[in-house]
């Protein structure tokens, strides 16, 4: 049985909650200056699909967020803002859009992972040039009068282009390592960000002969209808871009975002919660594990999912033969601000 929001006056919509919950019909409207209108008419999407489509990513289920993480959230909804969540690998910056989705019931997290040669087109669309012209090449050979092409064949919605689709309900966005792009990335996102819409000049250049054409979306949903050759969103997408810290924004950038950093976790009770909710059946055997965890990161970087990885070894080996708890945690606990130094190199044949 789903529920409702606990209360009529709680101005929390996200409620870090296990149980998927309709608080999103509570939101409220928009301020003025980030309301994007209702003209076009919604794209259904299928608000219970697996938040992480099915690959069983990390355990949005057992996702406890604090009071901190809530308030941030909740304000991003509000003012219908990106948040730009930073912190160290592995305390749950990622999860948290996964967690959002599946309690809000906001159906698959839309991912774009980012790297130094991600453009802003990336997240866009893609436009498949290469297929149209082999389109236009069989038509001439068979001598058939080439007819109007669909030209929606061969245009697919990246991520964030899904993301700004005219759903009737935000879209959880997933912009993942934002500080691995190319410098230019983050403000290159700041106009569509503003506007809530982009142009696909491929679609723009033929809409007199044809004004509306159907896209196929990121997550192969119901297909998008872009008219005169721009997508326009209903209601700004939930967005979460993911940062460890590695370089500096832009402040015009900083400012039309809601920031969280997440802070490590190096506390002992919270660590047993954690281990409860993701492995249950071996939390009992876990506070020596959980001793040397915390023993080890205060020498150096290590994230939540080694502590989990280490719980899990230790939970599965045993008997003659199996590594000692001592080499364990010496194989998992690595810290990760450490250099890995390159393998010796090996001389040629000729040297």
């Amino acid at each position: 049985m789903r529920h409702t929001a606990r209360t009529a006056g709680e101005w929390r919509i996200y409620q870090g909650v296990s149980e998927p919950h309709d608080g999103i019909d509570r939101l409220p409207a928009p301020p003025p200056w980030r309301d994007f209108g209702r003209g076009v008419e919604p794209t259904p999407f299928d608000r219970d699909a697996d938040a992480d489509g099915g690959r069983r990513l990390p355990h949005a289920d057992a996702y406890r967020a604090d009071e901190p993480t809530v308030e941030a959230v909740n304000t991003a909804l509000y003012l219908r803002r990106p948040l730009l969540v930073t912190g160290d690998p592995g305390t749950g910056k990622s999860t948290l859009a996964h967690a959002v989705a599946r309690e809000l019931r906001l159906g698959r997290v839309l991912r774009w992972p980012v790297n130094s040669k991600s453009a802003l087109r990336d997240g866009l669309y893609r436009y498949d040039s290469l297929g149209r012209l082999e389109e236009a090449g069989v038509a001439r050979e068979t001598g058939d009068p080439a007819p109007v092409t669909d030209l929606g064949r061969f245009v697919r919605l990246g991520p964030l282009g899904t993301a700004l689709a005219p759903y009737a309900l935000p879209r959880v966005l997933l912009i993942d390592e934002i500080d691995k792009s190319d410098i230019d990335l983050p403000n290159d996102l700041l106009d569509v960000f503003e506007e809530g819409m982009f142009e696909i000049p491929e679609l723009s250049r033929v809409a007199d002969r044809q004004p509306t054409v159907r896209v196929r979306p990121a997550d192969d949903g119901e297909p998008v209808t872009v008219t005169g050759g721009t997508v326009r969103c209903r209601t700004f997408p939930f967005v979460i871009l993911t940062s460890n810290g590695e370089r500096e924004f832009p402040p015009a950038f900083l400012r039309r975002c809601v920031r969280l950093h997440l802070p490590g976790v190096d506390d002992e009770e919270r660590l047993r919660a954690i281990v409860r909710a993701h492995l249950a059946t071996a939390a009992d055997d876990a506070d020596e594990v959980i001793r040397r965890f915390l023993a080890h990161a205060a020498t150096g970087e290590l994230a939540t999912d080694q502590l989990l990885n280490a719980v899990y070894l230790v939970s599965r080996t045993s008997g003659d033969g199996a590594p000692d708890l001592e080499r364990l945690t010496e194989l998992v606990f690595q810290h990760l601000d450490v250099t890995v130094p390159a393998p010796p190199r090996t001389p040629s044949a000729g040297a």
